[in-house]
């Protein structure tokens, strides 16, 4: 296959070759070495006060200079970081609204009700509910015994946090356990809310992740070692709908500059696709770090591009044990996107692929456009990869 150049939304990105999505094809592709990108979670405010930034993720101009900075001055360890923070009462629960938000503005929630590593005075676990948006303007937090977990609680809870914070009912609110969709969509149903199956509720994901340390781990019935009850599904993925295929693919980059310039223009130039709050996540990566990402070539790339932004994406992963790209969709969903011919050259790069991924933090983005050497897209989805909550 002779070369090719694909250029994503005008920022040039070069590409080796790009590839057949009707059957497997030999990929290209070279990702610039990134040094590890460092992690650090934040106190998220237990009270009006403050809000927080889920994490921090960075990148340094060298890995030599990272070393040279660990040898002269020790990490700090989580323990230390939350020192330096405002102390959290772990049997507090949460009920803010950022006063300079604008409420009738917040039109989607991100929520989970499930049990939390905590036993109350019956030995029994309690569960929560948690509740925000995606910039973090609401957040609100209800412990409840195990005896009252059912859709009726769950609507009157949520109905208390729009009378509570004198916020409007959303239009939409995102959960993430597949094994409680019949209570929340039940619950939402009656509130008049669409519940939408999703695990593009980042900003939840590492709330979660944060309170686990700053108030589950800290309250007198925390459990250490106790396993989440509700896993997230992983199931095998299964073979890709005919109207998701595209006619080329090829593994492509941006810089993070220009990713941050996608993500702002995407409601302005994309009627499809979804961004990420880089800011709120604490993405600190240098302008030039390159972001790798999926370039889809279509002759329908319209159709294309809404049948992909009802399945609310949430990530891709190279499967190269198999020759697999795969797409993660909604909380239960995996698709085999694409293949590629298995060598050990393509194995080789679809690993750089994933380490590329993984330096930046799990950042990485799809593109979907009408051809692979046009200076725009049609859809633009920023991905993210999470590991699980630990609750």
């Amino acid at each position: 296959m002779t070369t090719a150049t694909a250029i994503v939304a005008g920022h040039g990105l070069a590409l080796r070759r790009s590839l057949l999505l009707s059957k497997p094809s030999c990929a290209s592709f070279s990702a610039r070495a990134l040094p590890p990108a460092a992690h650090c979670c934040r106190t998220v405010a237990a009270t009006p006060s403050r809000t927080c930034r889920c994490r921090s993720v960075s990148s340094e101009s060298s890995t030599a200079a990272a070393a040279d900075t660990a040898d002269e001055e020790e990490p700090k360890s989580d323990a230390e970081e939350y020192e330096d923070e405002e102390e959290v009462d772990p049997l507090a629960e949460v009920c803010y609204l950022d006063p300079e938000a604008d409420a009738e503005g917040i039109r989607e929630w991100e929520l989970d009700f499930c049990s939390r590593p905590i036993l109350d005075a019956r030995g029994k676990k309690v569960w929560e509910l948690v509740v925000c948006d995606a910039t973090l303007s609401l957040q609100f937090t209800r412990f409840f015994p195990n005896t009252s977990i059912n859709s009726v609680t769950l609507r009157d809870a949520l109905a208390s946090v729009a009378s509570s914070l004198g916020v409007p009912l959303p239009d939409r609110a995102r959960f993430f356990r597949s094994q409680m969709q019949t209570i929340i969509t039940r619950a939402c149903n009656e509130l008049g809310v669409k519940a939408v199956p999703s695990r593009r509720c980042v900003s939840l994901l590492l709330w979660l992740e944060e309170r686990y340390e700053t108030v589950y781990s800290r309250h007198p019935g925390f459990q250490a070692g106790t396993k989440p009850l509700l896993t997230l599904d992983n199931p095998f993925p299964t073979s890709l709908p005919e109207n998701l295929f595209g006619d080329k693919w090829a593994f492509v980059q941006l810089p993070f500059s220009a990713v941050r310039e996608e993500v702002e223009s995407l409601e302005r130039r994309y009627a499809f696709g979804a961004g990420l709050d880089l800011d709120l996540l604490g993405f600190e990566l240098d302008e030039n770090t390159l972001i790798p990402g999926v370039a889809v070539e279509s002759s329908r790339a319209k159709p294309l591009a809404a049948w992909m932004n009802g399945l609310e994406i949430c990530a891709m992963e190279v499967d190269t044990g198999r020759a697999n790209l795969i797409l993660s969709a909604g909380v239960s969903t995996r698709y085999v996107y694409a293949g590629y011919q298995k060598s050990a050259a393509t194995t080789q790069e679809a690993e750089a692929w994933e380490a590329a991924k993984k330096a930046c933090g799990g950042l990485h983005f799809l593109a979907i456009q009408e051809n692979l050497n046009s200076d725009g897209c049609v859809g633009f989805w920023l991905l993210l990869d999470l590991p699980p909550p630990p609750v």
